[in-house]
């Protein structure tokens, strides 16, 4: 089995607690708003006498303000709590979505829309981070759990916006008002109140994170594929020239493929394929089929087909895409999914206004060559960070489902230019460490140990993220881990002992952090795991009641106890 493949195991994103599913309603009627106004475009312009590109701007209001918006949602979360951000996002998007409703001009539901933006930015954040950290699917599943919530809405908006249209184009205004009420509820009674997190987030971190190299690159080839997505959503519409039932159906079919696609066939792809190839692939695909709009734009028929077709390649993008934009950013998730937010929006946003002002000036397949010209302009920034997508392939590959905990554990390997080449395969010597002073002792004892057989030293360090009861621990973040792991590193590799790194990401119990160093052992053929002694913690703290245990259940291998009180009695050199 390759690699990729074990990375796409099976799991079931639909066994979830009570509390997620409230989240995912929400996400789905949050999401109706996207594909909710197309169908009564045509209608609003006529109605209100407003011209196409006038009429755009109710996306690029909604979606800008939404990027905007993005850059403050963990500010205002790590403050008030995830909860309670869930119910302000909620509530201003029911308030912003019924004053449109009754609002007399283009200008009035403009504006509206963008205060239903600020709400949605708030709750899509938040409702990602909370999704992703409570869902049973473990990581993988939570975010296809996310993406049917996506595709749904999609492909609900449309349908109800063409239904509710067709008798008045404020009733989907109403109706979305009406069922984000029912989710404010849901979101209240179910979802549990989530500790605050020990360090506030600060207003510029989503930007400052936009200096990773991996989290750019994906964000900017999303900003590509974006201004393809919502040209094609935003401006499609008024050439197909149909009621807005017939609108409504032809985006919910669209919108039914982004979902049947994000669920089913992005994992299958991407297992099949790799991350890398499955990516190339399908934006490749999506601009063949945005370029077939260009051309034949004034032929209905092929317009229609080729419109549901792209919920094809918009349904395999948004999955594929989000699972290696959370795998790869070196930051904390909710602020990856801000600032991916952030960028990805903005070309969304731009999009349909551009091609409203693009038409009106050179013609109306003008949009749609720059749409394809912009997919073929993400398939070279994503060349760029080929690497990094063969590092989240490998990390994705290496993820188990920690059971009851709903999150999913993953094994990063960290590089080391100095290591000394060595063995790295069966008789290992496996040294658990963790941010203690007592971890520079386990370090040298696996170093001895692997000097006598000439073996590799695994250094495997855990984030220190664990939960303890209700209270949530301090996180500490990726590259603060790495560079814990290349100190041993560095200190072994001095003393001639071959040594390799990895990170053991997102454990939540000492018992888990037990099960998998050990089930990394049996991977690896790993002859010893010498672990420390308890202390304050971390993975010095094996040897409690429950973690000891786990530990000596799944060791295949002699487990090896460094206690620190021994330093006392070492007699001198």
């Amino acid at each position: 089995m390759t690699a990729h493949a074990q990375s796409s195991r099976s799991v079931n994103p639909f066994k979830q607690p009570k509390a997620v599913f409230a989240v995912a309603f929400a996400c789905v009627v949050s999401f109706m708003g996207i594909g909710l106004v197309d169908p009564i475009l045509p209608a609003i312009s006529e109605q209100l006498n407003a011209t196409p590109s006038q009429v755009t701007l109710l996306f690029t209001s909604y979606l800008v303000v939404t990027a905007v918006a993005m850059l403050i949602t963990n500010w205002v979360s790590s403050r008030i709590g995830a909860k309670r951000t869930l119910i302000v996002g909620l509530a201003l998007i029911v308030v912003f979505a019924a004053l449109a409703g009754g609002s007399g001009s283009i200008g009035g539901i403009v504006g509206f829309r963008a205060g239903w933006g600020i709400g949605n930015a708030l709750f899509i954040a938040t409702s990602l981070a909370v999704i992703v950290a409570s869902a049973s699917g473990g990581f993988v599943g939570a975010i296809i759990l996310y993406e049917t919530a996506l595709g749904v809405g999609i492909a609900v908006g449309p349908l109800l916006g063409g239904l509710l249209g067709n008798v008045n184009w404020r009733g989907p205004f109403y109706g979305v008002a009406v069922l984000m009420a029912v989710a404010l509820v849901a979101t209240v009674v179910l979802v549990e109140p989530i500790p605050l997190p020990a360090r506030r987030t600060g207003l510029g971190e989503p930007l400052r994170a936009l200096r990773h190299r991996g989290l750019l690159t994906m964000s900017l080839t999303a900003l590509c594929y974006n201004w393809a997505f919502f040209t094609v959503l935003g401006y499609a519409p008024f050439p197909m020239g149909l009621g807005a039932i017939q609108l409504g159906l032809v985006f919910t079919g669209w919108g039914a493929l982004v979902a049947i696609f994000a669920v089913f066939g992005a994992p299958r792809l991407q297992a099949r394929l790799g991350i890398a190839r499955t990516l190339y692939a399908n934006l490749a695909l999506f601009a063949l089929t945005v370029l077939a709009i260009a051309i034949w734009t004034d032929n209905r028929t092929v317009l229609i087909v080729c419109v549901i077709v792209a919920g094809v390649f918009i349904g395999v993008n948004n999955t594929v895409t989000t699972q290696a934009v959370m795998t790869v950013a070196p930051v904390d998730r909710a602020v990856a999914a801000a600032a991916y937010g952030f960028v990805r929006f903005i070309g969304g946003g731009l999009a349909p206004f551009a091609a409203g002002k693009l038409v009106e000036a050179f013609g109306i397949h003008v949009p749609f060559y720059i749409g394809a010209g912009a997919l073929v302009l993400g398939i070279v920034i994503l060349s760029t960070a080929h690497g990094l997508l063969k590092e989240a392939e490998k990390v994705q590959a290496e993820q188990v489902d920690a059971p009851g905990t709903g999150t999913a554990v993953s094994l990063v390997p960290v590089e080391h230019v100095a290591a000394v080449s060595g063995d790295a395969g069966r008789g290992a010597i496996v040294a658990a460490v963790d941010g203690s002073p007592d971890a520079r002792r386990v370090a040298e004892a696996a170093g001895r140990l692997a000097t006598i057989n000439g073996r590799t030293v695994h250094v495997v360090h855990a984030e220190e993220s664990a939960v303890a009861g209700d209270a949530a621990a301090d996180a500490e973040d990726l590259e603060s881990a790495r560079a814990a792991v290349r100190e041993h590193l560095e200190r072994l590799t001095a003393l001639g002992v071959p040594a390799v790194g990895h990170v053991l990401r997102n454990v939540t119990g000492h018992g888990e952090v037990g099960r998998l160093v050990a089930e990394h052992a049996e991977r690896t053929g790993a002859r010893a795991i010498v672990v420390g002694a308890p202390a304050r913690g971390g993975l010095t703290a094996l040897m409690d009641a429950g973690a000891g245990q786990s530990l000596m259940r799944y060791a295949t291998c002699d487990v090896v106890l460094i206690n620190p009180r021994s330093a006392e009695r070492e007699p001198a050199a």
